[in-house]
């Protein structure tokens, strides 16, 4: 055998085990690792489809929704697909402390799991913002429109 062919053979080989590898990843065992990206919505549509996989919820914090108990450190609220009031909703239970811009109205995706009874478990919560400036209008002090997570806890102890 010639350095040549010998060289083309390892070459040949080396190209037929880089597409074994590359197709055993593309497709060995994918939808065990996915991680689909649904609205309130589409996640009820799914049905069954939807019970104990992994999933981001992605939608709008539901005004009045907003419940935190923070003996148990559990926040309860409800995502939506909008901000009105007709919109499809789930019902979220988050035990991790969630970000200092989370307040109601505000763009939220949750990472968790749904289940039969209806409530989808959250074991990570991101807001969405924009990462637009705003100057505070004439009138407006620069902390007006915060509403926090310990403002929601003061108003939910009064209720109780």
């Amino acid at each position: 055998m010639t350095t040549s062919s010998r060289n083309r053979l390892i070459a040949v080989g080396a190209i037929l085990v880089a597409g074994a590898a590359l197709g055993f990843i593309a497709f060995g065992n994918l939808g065990k690792n996915l991680v689909y990206y649904w609205s309130p919505g589409e996640m009820i549509s799914k049905g069954d489809q939807a019970y104990h996989a992994t999933i981001r919820l992605g939608g709008i914090v539901q005004a009045g929704s907003l419940k935190w108990d923070p003996q148990q450190s559990r926040l309860r609220f409800r995502v939506a697909d909008g901000p009105t009031a007709g919109a499809a909703s789930v019902p979220v239970i988050s035990t991790e402390v969630p970000p200092q811009m989370f307040r109601e109205g505000i763009g939220v995706v949750v990472e968790g799991t749904f289940d039969k009874t209806g409530v989808f478990t959250s074991n990570r919560l991101m807001v969405n913002h924009s990462n637009e400036y705003r100057p505070p209008k004439p009138g407006e002090k620069p902390g007006d429109w915060q509403k926090t997570v310990s403002e929601a806890a003061s108003s939910t102890a009064r209720t109780q």
